[in-house]
């Protein structure tokens, strides 16, 4: 949030968002709140919501009746959901540190953290490293990841489980 006293987006101007189409699932969502429920009996994960809205949000006193998944609709937050879900999944593996005598610091961390967060070095690692003759990835795939971030970061959650945790994925493999 911004610096100033009332730490205000820093998205936010005078005419309004200034990012609004490509706003965070947070902003898309508002007034919901939402979080992720694992049931351990179904290795399962499930999003739920609350209805939660301050004072100052109007829309509470709309006629209109809005489910979750006509919001989320409307919100054009469909694929943010779904995004959320698998990070909520590839999170809850962290519970338990995976870094042991290396630490934080160490490569398996750094690994992670580009895999996850900078999706730009991550497309470098995989195909301007030898990632691509080491793992085989299905041609399509490729493809997909190439062009398309969402697909790629997608990726990037199978290989932190497969490189930091050993679990094996539908779409990484050793050549």
């Amino acid at each position: 949030m911004s610096e100033d006293g009332e730490k205000t987006c820093p998205f936010l101007i005078e005419s309004g968002c200034s990012v609004y189409s490509d706003r965070p699932d947070t902003c898309r969502m508002f007034p919901l709140e939402q979080g992720i429920i694992y049931d351990v009996q179904k290795n399962k994960s499930r999003m739920i919501h609350l209805f939660r809205p301050p004072d100052f949000c109007l829309g509470q006193h709309e006629n209109k009746t809005w489910t979750t998944q006509t919001w989320t609709q409307d919100q054009k937050s469909v694929l943010y959901t779904k995004m959320t879900v698998q990070w909520a999944d590839l999170k809850r593996l962290f519970l338990v540190d995976p870094w042991g005598q290396e630490g934080p610091q160490g490569p398996k961390a750094k690994m992670a953290f580009m895999a996850t967060y900078n999706i730009d070095r991550f497309r470098d690692f995989v195909f301007n490293s030898s990632f691509l003759s080491r793992y085989k990835l299905n041609s399509a795939l490729v493809k997909r990841i190439r062009l398309n971030d969402v697909e790629l970061l997608k990726l990037g959650f199978e290989w932190v489980k497969f490189f930091v945790w050993g679990i094996k994925t539908p779409s990484i493999r050793m050549r």
